[in-house]
């Protein structure tokens, strides 16, 4: 049965698709079966691993999936070990479907059940057929963040090193502590990542202490530092990249310690 992890901070800016898919294709790489979901509708996870825009996939997301209960229907094949759940805009109607049972199309496909475990309970069609499930979450503790959560056994928390984000951390633990809560997955964080860090800042520096000092035992070891070929991954995708290994080098310790953790 699949690990399933989520990336997540409510707070926009922090690397959360762009570790999603980087851990993703880790993962297959190593030789994992993996299913990355996207439950953010700006749909950029969708567009680093499909490599088109995620209005290609209106009427074949990850939305449509859930209010079908019928998610293997919806299922993006992006490489060998590779699978996605691709998300767009209309992902963001998702609440109003929950809790009125209209769709985005004018549809009435009416739901009931617990809001907060729709993800987790379709996700049982296919944890069989994966090692790793990654999902990637919005900016934002909306239900998309809550199904999310309940759908996994562990959180990786982004940390952009700055004030909003150090504030930000003590609101979206105490979520992931109601999602263990309330959930059936033993929800916790399985550590917090240092992401995005200016190494030409005293004050990201000072931030990124702050947080080891705070968290000792969740934090990882590895900081991920601005690096331009990182950047410019969403341009040049995974496929035919020259920066591949650039952008990947300092990700992989940060791999290696995730797996690690897992393990034990």
């Amino acid at each position: 049965m699949a690990i399933t992890i989520t990336m997540g901070i409510q707070k926009g800016g922090c690397g959360k698709s762009t570790t999603s898919g980087i851990l993703s294709y880790l993962l297959k790489e190593d030789g994992y079966r993996v299913l990355s979901i996207d439950m953010d509708s700006q749909g950029n996870l969708t567009e680093l691993l499909s490599e088109q825009p995620s209005n290609e996939f209106i009427g074949k997301s990850v939305l449509e999936g859930i209010q079908q209960n019928d998610i293997k229907h919806y299922i993006v094949r992006i490489s060998e070990n590779l699978d996605l759940l691709p998300a767009n805009n209309f992902l963001a109607t998702l609440p109003r479907w929950i809790y009125t049972g209209k769709t985005y199309t004018g549809e009435t496909i009416q739901f009931s059940g617990n809001p907060s475990l729709i993800l987790d309970n379709v996700l049982d069609q296919v944890r069989d057929d994966y090692d790793f499930i990654i999902i990637d979450t919005p900016p934002s503790l909306s239900e998309q963040t809550t199904n999310a959560l309940c759908a996994s056994e562990y959180v990786v928390v982004l940390f952009e090193s700055s004030n909003w984000c150090y504030s930000a951390i003590p609101n979206f633990i105490d979520s992931v502590n109601s999602a263990n809560e309330f959930g059936k997955r033993e929800t916790k964080v399985l550590g917090i990542l240092r992401t995005l860090n200016d190494v030409r800042r005293n004050d990201a520096k000072a931030f990124n202490e702050m947080i080891e000092e705070d968290y000792p035992n969740e934090i990882f070891q590895t900081v991920i530092t601005r690096k331009a070929p990182v950047g410019r991954l969403s341009l040049f995708g995974f496929n035919e990249n020259a920066e591949l290994k650039q952008a990947l080098d300092q990700y992989r310790n940060f791999y290696k310690e995730l797996i690690q953790r897992v393990k034990n």
